[in-house]
């Protein structure tokens, strides 16, 4: 499993330079820089994904990466709350908030 989320984390880091509008339209606006945020997030998730695969960064990416889903929870709660993604259903856009909390106790399983 841990190559699975290690797997899920790199693809989705590298979807932030492939489609990046998704991600610019899912930030808060009061959060500032978004490209640069998006680029960030998407850089973090590829380091600390890949940096689960080896034992002596094991840890240290698991932490980074609880970190990682607490820090874009806010474009969570943006997406489900907002008008601007009618296209997602609303069940969908809010069942992804718990999931960031799923996320984050499989990130702790690597600890």
């Amino acid at each position: 499993m841990m190559y699975l989320l290690s797997l899920l984390m790199i693809l989705a880091g590298i979807f932030h330079f492939v489609k990046p509008k998704f991600f610019l339209a899912i930030m808060p606006p009061y959060i500032p820089a978004h490209q640069f945020m998006v680029a960030l997030s998407g850089v973090a998730e590829v380091i600390l994904g890949a940096g689960l695969l080896f034992d002596n960064t094991r840890s240290w990416a698991a932490w980074g990466l609880i970190a990682l889903f607490v820090a874009v929870f806010p474009a969570n709660i943006y997406m489900a709350t907002s008008d601007k993604f009618k296209q997602f259903p609303k069940w969908i856009l809010y069942a992804r908030l718990p999931l960031q909390f799923a996320l984050m106790a499989w990130a702790h399983s690597y600890v």
